[in-house]
C-alpha cells in the first residue's frame, strides 16, 4: 500500500515549492546544488558594523536606544545563516556578535549606582558611539562617489595620429613656373649689359652645373639657380640655356621640382633614387 501524499494527510503539510506547477514537499534525491548557488546576501556588506547599522536603520531603531535583545537575535540569525556555508565569512562577524551578547547581559544585571551621584554608564554607549561614526563615513564615502570620476562616467578623450604618414607636397604648376620664369627675365632687362659677344652656351655644361649644385645642398630655391648669372650679368641668353638645363633635367627624372603649397617658393632637388 502506497504511502498517502503530504497532500492528501488533511492539509496539514504545505509545500515548500512547486515545479512546472505541481506542488513539491521533498527535494529529490539526486538534486545538485553548486556551490556558488548558496552565496549568502552577507557579502555585499562591508563588515560587522555595516550589517548592525543595515539592522537597526531598517526596523527604525533609535541608534542612542539601541533594543539589544531584538537587535542581536535578528544578528546571530544571520551569522546561523552563513555558519555552515563560509566559515571565513563568518568569523569576521562572531567578534561582534560576542559583543552584543556582552552588552545584552550587563543590561540584564542590575546596575549599581556609584557612591558619586555621576550617573552610571550605558553599556551601549561604546557600540552607539562606533555606529555614528561608522555612519558619518559612510555617508562621507557616499558623497565622494557620486563625484564623477574618470573611467566610470566620462572617458578621456583620446585622438591617434599615423605618423607613418608620408607628406606629399603639391606638384608644381605650369602656371607657377612660366611666372617665376617671367620674373626672372624681367630682372635680367633691368640689369643686363649691353654688351655684343659671340658665346657657345651648351645645355649638357649648364645640366651638369646644376646637378653639382645640388649634390650639395638638399633644396635649392628656384631664383637660386640662376642669380649667379643675374649678378654677372650674362644676358638672357644664359638664363635662356640654364633654364633649358633645368627642364631638361627634370625631363630625364634627374631632378624634382616640389612646392610645399600654393603660392609657395619654388624648390629644387635631386630626384629620389630608390635603393636595390
Amino acid at each position: 500500500m502506497t504511502e498517502p501524499t503530504p497532500s492528501l494527510m488533511d492539509g496539514m503539510t504545505e509545500s515548500f515549492a512547486k515545479l512546472y506547477g505541481e506542488p513539491l514537499f521533498q527535494l529529490p534525491n539526486d538534486l545538485y546544488i553548486p556551490p556558488d548557488a548558496l552565496e549568502v546576501f552577507l557579502e555585499a556588506f562591508e563588515g560587522p558594523l555595516d550589517l548592525l547599522l543595515y539592522l537597526i536603520r531598517k526596523q527604525n531603531f533609535n541608534v542612542l536606544d539601541i533594543p539589544m535583545a531584538q537587535v542581536t537575535q535578528q544578528y546571530l540569525s544571520y551569522i546561523e545563516q552563513i555558519r555552515h556555508h563560509n566559515l571565513e565569512l563568518a568569523a569576521e562577524y562572531l567578534l561582534m556578535a560576542a559583543m552584543l551578547i556582552e552588552i545584552k547581559s550587563r543590561m540584564l544585571l542590575p546596575m549599581k549606582k556609584a557612591d558619586s551621584e555621576e550617573e552610571v554608564d550605558d553599556p551601549r554607549a561604546e557600540l552607539v558611539r562606533r555606529l555614528l561614526e561608522y555612519e558619518k563615513m559612510k555617508l562621507a564615502a557616499q558623497e565622494l562617489d557620486q563625484i564623477p570620476q574618470m573611467g566610470r562616467d566620462f572617458f578621456k578623450a583620446e585622438g591617434f595620429i599615423d605618423r607613418s604618414v608620408v607628406v606629399i607636397p603639391p606638384q608644381v604648376d605650369l602656371i607657377d613656373l612660366q611666372m617665376a620664369w617671367r620674373d626672372l627675365l624681367h630682372r635680367a632687362k633691368l640689369i643686363q649689359h649691353h654688351t655684343i659677344t659671340r658665346e657657345s652656351l651648351s645645355v649638357r655644361d649648364f645640366m651638369t652645373r646644376i646637378l653639382r649644385r645640388l649634390q650639395s645642398q638638399k633644396f635649392v630655391e628656384f631664383n637660386e639657380l640662376f642669380e649667379e648669372s643675374l649678378q654677372l650679368g650674362q644676358g638672357i641668353s644664359v638664363l635662356v640655356v640654364n633654364f633649358i638645363a633645368l627642364l631638361e633635367l627634370s625631363r630625364e627624372s634627374l631632378v624634382e621640382i616640389t612646392q610645399a603649397e600654393a603660392y609657395a617658393p619654388i624648390y629644387v632637388r635631386l630626384a629620389y633614387t630608390p635603393q636595390a
